[in-house]
């Protein structure tokens, strides 16, 4: 395999390698591998996703979505805002555009160095129900934004043990057999909320999580009656800002706006992925 052109991004914290596939440059062949390798920090470029540009028929273009294990997943909002400023940056698209993902058609505007993303409209609310943990039951809320995601307020977010707890969570029997994203919520003052994130497929906590800040706002509105738009504070310390309508429960016209960074562009070298 030759040297490979990719751009390393971040969104909020949430790191991704990008790559313009149109031409193929990466193999099919042991993908999951290659990305793998790619993903490791230190060892190599490091991200916590990983996402290839292609081509499309009916849009501006597709993207496939693979997080740092080497598996799909339908959505990523942090990804999603950071493919569609590479798209504009490298003359793919204008300002805005639209492209196809596994949840659904994005459309996205790209404004200087932020972008706002219209998601797939949140489904199969849940509110305030019980599971049964290794040490005491726990009370959760759960949604679907593109993929699953289950919210757990607490009382000090600084204090949360985000790995162990998420990680048993999201392995839970109640959210087999795909596993589930889990968001510990924190309710600020001026109608913001924090929140920490740990991410399937990442295995971790991440500085950010798209999705997962759409989650916790919209279940922290349903709940507190809270109007569009709500700021979400990540672990990075940035803000995403999430916009919605809500209707007997049921959320729609769902966007996200957060910042989109280039932090360098490169080449793969074969060493970067064996």
């Amino acid at each position: 395999m030759e040297q490979i052109p990719f751009f390393k991004m971040s969104g909020s914290g949430n790191d991704f390698i990008i790559i313009d596939n149109r031409n193929k440059a990466v193999v099919e062949k042991d993908l999951s591998k290659f990305i793998v390798n790619v993903c490791r920090r230190k060892m190599s470029v490091g991200a916590d996703g990983f996402i290839l540009l292609e081509e499309a028929d009916k849009v501006d273009f597709k993207w496939r979505f693979f997080n740092s294990d080497g598996n799909t997943a339908e959505m990523c909002g942090n990804g999603a805002r950071c493919v569609a400023r590479f798209a504009y940056l490298n003359g793919i698209t204008g300002h805005e555009m639209s492209f196809e993902t596994e949840a659904g058609i994005i459309s996205a505007r790209v404004t200087d160095g932020r972008v706002k993303i219209k998601m797939p409209d949140p489904s199969e609310l849940k509110l305030d129900y019980t599971i049964d943990l290794k040490h005491a039951p726990i009370t959760v809320s759960s949604i679907n934004t593109g993929v699953p995601h289950v919210i757990i307020e607490v009382e000090n977010i600084d204090a949360v043990e985000v790995v162990s707890l998420g990680r048993e969570i999201r392995f839970h029997e109640a959210f087999e057999p795909a596993g589930t994203n889990v968001n510990f919520l924190y309710p600020k003052k001026n109608g913001k909320v924090a929140v920490r994130t740990y991410e399937r497929g990442v295995e971790d906590e991440t500085l950010a999580c798209g999705t997962g800040a759409i989650a916790g706002a919209v279940v922290f509105a349903h709940k507190f009656n809270k109007l569009s738009p709500v700021k979400v504070l990540t672990r990075s310390g940035g803000y995403l800002t999430i916009y919605f309508q809500e209707q007997d429960g049921q959320f729609y016209n769902v966007y996200l706006e957060g910042d989109a960074r280039v932090i360098y562009k490169g080449e793969l070298w074969e060493d970067a992925y064996k």
